[in-house]
């Protein structure tokens, strides 16, 4: 269609144009720095999605994705008859809800109390030690906390001991080993999480704080009435990504740390499909649990968002 056939004069195409080859001349450099994330994005995470039909196929390694038989919704069907399906997706609803429970509101406190930390340096190494263990892995932080809860040398126990108590099998017993679990989650990444909250807490208008002093409010009038309100928007956008990742209880932390003594109470979805998927190679079926898991979380994403926006306007989109 021509630009007069749609009713834009040519002056206006050229302005058009202008306005456009203007902005790339000046965020063109910002474009090409988001090109890598941007491509890894497609290619790790959009590409590979075309292999969501196996959850309905038979797949069959030596046909390939294409070349194996479609069943249907025969891999949904064994899946929600298969009783451990429902065990495992309790597990992963607990443990879930428990790092959100504690996990959620601990970095919105520790951003808080570093916020009133007067000294300086103090300051400073205090959040390095916090931000520490987010940068190793937990094959290091699962070796950590082995050998501190070990009932024969681990210092935890040394303490129970020498108190007259008897040791411990923290990690060999199906009533302690979720709580290591929330434990172990706070301190792997409460100090990260607390980085956000402190840059929104850095951007509230310091007027308010000096007005609010001299109308006579404490510290602690000044963080409930200033400081919290003014995170409203970031821990509402936070709190609905962390319920679209309920489905995502830690494959790596839970991987690290379980053995068969635990799995009634540690075994999750994730750890479910490694061993169906990749140890007894039913691949099809593994897809089937991985789809299931991923519409469950946007269903959860999408209604957290709807339900917090009834109440405030903040939300994801």
């Amino acid at each position: 269609m021509s630009d007069q056939a749609a009713g834009l004069s040519p002056a206006l195409t050229r302005e058009a144009l202008g306005k456009r080859r203007g902005r790339w001349r000046q965020y063109g450099f910002y474009y090409l720095m988001l090109a890598p994330a941007l491509l890894g994005f497609l290619v790790f995470h959009y590409f590979p999605m075309y292999g969501v039909i196996m959850a309905f196929k038979n797949y069959r390694f030596i046909d390939g994705i294409w070349g194996s038989p479609w069943i249907g919704l025969d891999n949904f069907n064994q899946l929600f008859g298969d009783m451990f399906f429902w065990r495992i997706l309790r597990n992963t609803l607990i443990i879930s809800g428990l790092h959100i429970l504690f996990g959620f509101p601990a970095p919105i406190l520790l951003a808080l109390l570093f916020n009133e930390l007067a000294n300086g340096s103090f300051k400073r190494v205090v959040q390095t030690i916090s931000y520490l263990p987010h940068f190793m892995s937990w094959v290091i932080l699962s070796g950590i906390m082995i050998e501190l809860l070990s009932p024969s040398r681990g210092a935890l126990n040394y303490v129970i001991t020498l108190f007259g108590g008897e040791p411990i099998h923290f990690l060999a017993n199906p009533d302690t080993f979720v709580g290591v679990l929330v434990v172990s989650h706070l301190w792997q990444s409460v100090g990260w999480g607390s980085i956000i909250y402190l840059a929104a807490i850095a951007g509230i208008n310091q007027d308010q704080y000096e007005s609010a002093t001299i109308d006579g409010a404490n510290r602690f009038h000044q963080i409930r009435y200033i400081t919290l309100p003014s995170l409203v928007p970031v821990m509402t956008v936070l709190f609905i990504l962390n319920v679209g990742g309920v489905m995502n209880a830690g494959f790596d932390q839970i991987f690290n740390l379980y053995n068969p003594a635990v799995y009634s109470v540690a075994d999750i979805i994730d750890t479910y499909v490694y061993r169906i998927g990749l140890i007894d190679t039913k691949y099809g079926f593994s897809t089937a649990v991985g789809l299931f898991k991923n519409v469950v979380a946007l269903v959860l994403v999408v209604g957290t968002n709807y339900i917090v926006k009834r109440f405030n306007e903040y939300g994801i989109w």
